[in-house]
């Protein structure tokens, strides 16, 4: 197996990296690792640290990992960085990794296994969060940051590794300049006014009730607002659900990333679940509501790095069953949200919750100074 084979030669040539001699942290780093496999969502949430990175260290070549279908998204380079396509199970992955070889620093933003990557590429310097589990993790690692104390946005905390002071990271602010829209294919784009609705997420427990998607696309129309449904591969069926005599055009399953980024840009607003489209909607600066049920809105929210953003987080707040406290497999006391499964919950009170009247109060439009209701 691909995935097999390339752990088995990761784990050779760590060894082999782990006895080249003591290790310096650099002061000008020439060459610059992200290292991770993190979904799409979490590694848009990767700007930030990203950009601190640029800020810190402007001559440094800078890589980042990304998972082959979500790399087209940095076709731009954003930050000046070049991404490398790169997941385990896929053929050539330790290829993949070439051009970071010798890097002088390596982050590692998420799992901290991959440390043993970092030392079989030669890595001089990984910085990783404390906590992992088991040990070998952070025993491997070369410098190892505490996660904050006091509740901070996902994107915020990523930015944490890069070194840079924590005055200059308040400063930090998205500028659509600093990540281009990627180049995208042709498709049929709705004509304006409209409204991106993307109704499908990776649990059951994160949708909405078919009839509040149907009040909503309603409410829209009544205001000049064509609704327009979104969803990813293979959720047809969910659109289908709520728009049984497909009265709204839909685009579930239709768009690659890039062109449903294009699809974002061109809208009034998006009305979107807890899912990776709610962390596109902060790059491609559409007016957006994103609906919280077992998710953070404090961990995935807009943080500091968006806070300038038309962006609403729409949550029923301190829910009583929120109340998982881990990241990343580490646990965080001021963390508040749910991983259950529908065996472990079979109804999400949490999503119920939410009001069509909620989200029209949120969501302010394009070129709008109010909200819809």
């Amino acid at each position: 197996m691909p995935r097999t084979a390339h752990r088995l030669g990761v784990l050779a040539r760590a060894a082999l990296g782990a006895m080249r001699g003591p290790r310096l942290r650099p002061a000008q780093p020439a060459k610059i690792l992200v290292l991770h496999e993190l979904l799409l969502g979490d590694t848009l949430m990767l700007a930030p640290l990203l950009a601190a990175l640029r800020l810190r260290f402007p001559q440094a070549a800078l890589f980042v990992t990304a998972k082959p279908e979500i790399a087209p998204l940095f076709a731009a380079r954003p930050y000046g960085a070049q991404v490398l396509p790169y997941a385990e199970r896929m053929a050539g992955a330790w290829a993949a990794l070439a051009p970071a070889r010798g890097a002088d620093l390596v982050l590692l933003p998420g799992e901290n296994r991959y440390v043993l990557q970092a030392r079989a590429l030669g890595a001089r310097w990984v910085v990783a969060f404390a906590g992992a589990r088991p040990a070998w993790k952070d025993a491997l690692c070369d410098e190892l940051l505490a996660l904050p104390a006091r509740p901070t946005a996902l994107a915020d905390l990523f930015a944490l590794l890069s070194g840079v002071d924590e005055a200059q990271l308040r400063g930090l602010r998205h500028s659509p300049a600093d990540w281009p829209a990627p180049p995208a294919a042709d498709y049929d784009a709705p004509g304006a006014p409209y409204a991106v609705l993307h109704v499908g997420a990776g649990s059951p427990l994160r949708l909405w009730e078919d009839g509040k998607w149907r009040e909503l696309a309603q409410a829209l129309e009544q205001r000049g607002i064509a609704p327009v449904w979104s969803a990813g591969p293979g959720e047809a069926q969910r659109v289908a659900g709520i728009d049984p005599q497909g009265r709204h055009r839909s685009y579930a399953g239709a768009l690659d990333l890039a062109q449903l980024w294009r699809l974002l840009s061109g809208a009034d607003m998006l009305v979107t679940l807890d899912t990776g489209v709610a962390h596109l909607a902060k790059l491609a600066g559409v007016p957006t509501a994103a609906l919280f049920g077992p998710g953070s809105a404090q961990l995935f929210g807009r943080g500091e790095f968006w806070r300038d953003s038309a962006y609403a987080e729409v949550t029923v707040a301190d829910f009583p069953c929120r109340d998982q406290r881990h990241l990343f497999k580490r646990e965080l006391e001021w963390v508040r949200r749910c991983n259950r499964s529908p065996a472990e919950c079979p109804a999400a009170r949490c999503m119920q919750g939410i009001s069509v009247a909620q989200v029209l109060a949120a969501l302010p439009a394009r070129g709008r100074s109010a909200p819809l209701l």
